[in-house]
C-alpha cells in the first residue's frame, strides 16, 4: 500500500505516484529537447527519514528533476529501483539491513535499464570510495553538503546524459569530457568569486556540443541555466579567450551578442 510522505516515520517506504509522457530523443547534436525532456526521476537511499526528506527537497527545488521515491533499507532499496524504475539512486552507505555498498552492486547487477547511482556518505575511509567506484558509482559526495553541492553535481549529470541521448557515436574529445565532467572537484581558487567549476563546464560543453553561434537566451535554455548566470560565465570565457563573441546588427540597430566555443 502506498502512504504519503508525511507517514515516513510510521512506515518502510514511501512511494510519490509519477506519472510523465516518455519524450523521445532524436538528433545527432545536442537539441534543447534532449536537454528539456522527461524529468529525470530520482531515488533516495538513506536510514534517517529526515535526512531522506531533506534530500529530497533539494533535488525537488531543480526544474529537471523529481524525487519519485524514498528507502530507509538496503532490502527496500533494491525493491524500489525495480518496481520504480529510476534514472538515478543516491544512495548512502550507513543502512540498517547491509552496506550500501552491497546495494550498489545489486543495483548495478540489475537487468537494464539500471539506475546510475551517485554514493552520499559520511564515510571518507578510502576503501569505502575505491569500492563504490569499482562497484560503478558514478560520483561519491560526502555529507554534510548544502544545496548547491548536490544541485552542481546534478546538473552536470543531466549534460551528461544529454550528451549520450544526443549522439550515438563520441569522438575522443566528448569521451574525455564526458569521463570528467562528473569528476571535477569543486575548486573555486582560480576562479572569480561566485563562479562554479561545475557550473562552468555546464556552459562550456553546452557550447562545444553544437558548431554554430548562439545568444545568450539560447545557451541559457540548451543548458538549463538562468540568464544571468550565463551571461556572467560567457563574459569569463570571453575573457579567457575560450568564446568567441560576435556582434550582429538587427533592424533596431541594437546588437545581438553570438556566442561560439573558441576552435
Amino acid at each position: 500500500m502506498i502512504a504519503p510522505k508525511a507517514l515516513w516515520p510510521n512506515i518502510t517506504v514511501v512511494v510519490k505516484v509519477l506519472i510523465h509522457e516518455e519524450i523521445a530523443k532524436v538528433g545527432a547534436s545536442m537539441t534543447e529537447e534532449s536537454l528539456q525532456g522527461t524529468k529525470i526521476r530520482i531515488l533516495v537511499v538513506d536510514d534517517d527519514f529526515r535526512v531522506a526528506q531533506l534530500h529530497g527537497a533539494y533535488v525537488d527545488r531543480l526544474e529537471d528533476f523529481e524525487t519519485c521515491g524514498f528507502a530507509n533499507t538496503g532490502a527496500l532499496a533494491v525493491s524500489a529501483a525495480k518496481d520504480l524504475s529510476p534514472d538515478l539512486v543516491l544512495l548512502d552507505l550507513y543502512l540498517p539491513d547491509t552496506d550500501g555498498l552491497t546495494v550498489l552492486r545489486q543495483l548495478r547487477a540489475m537487468d537494464p535499464p539500471r539506475p546510475d547511482v551517485i554514493v552520499i556518505s559520511a564515510a571518507r575511509d578510502s576503501a569505502s570510495v575505491r569500492e563504490a567506484m569499482k562497484c560503478g558509482a558514478i560520483h561519491y559526495i560526502t555529507k554534510p553538503f548544502d544545496s548547491r553541492g548536490l544541485s552542481e553535481r546534478l546538473q552536470a549529470y543531466r549534460l551528461m546524459r544529454a550528451e549520450f541521448d544526443a549522439s550515438s557515436d563520441l569522438d575522443q574529445a566528448q569521451i574525455d569530457r564526458l569521463w570528467s565532467v562528473l569528476r571535477t572537484a569543486p575548486d573555486e581558487v582560480n576562479l572569480p568569486k561566485g563562479h562554479s567549476p561545475h557550473t562552468l563546464e555546464v556552459v562550456m560543453s553546452t557550447l562545444r556540443a553544437v558548431d554554430e553561434r548562439l545568444t545568450a537566451d539560447e545557451i541559457a535554455r540548451r543548458s538549463g541555466l538562468s540568464r544571468s548566470t550565463t551571461q556572467r560565465y560567457l563574459a569569463y570565457l570571453a575573457r579567457l579567450g575560450k568564446v568567441n563573441l560576435t556582434l550582429k546588427y538587427g533592424a533596431s540597430g541594437r546588437p545581438e551578442h553570438l556566442y561560439e566555443w573558441a576552435k
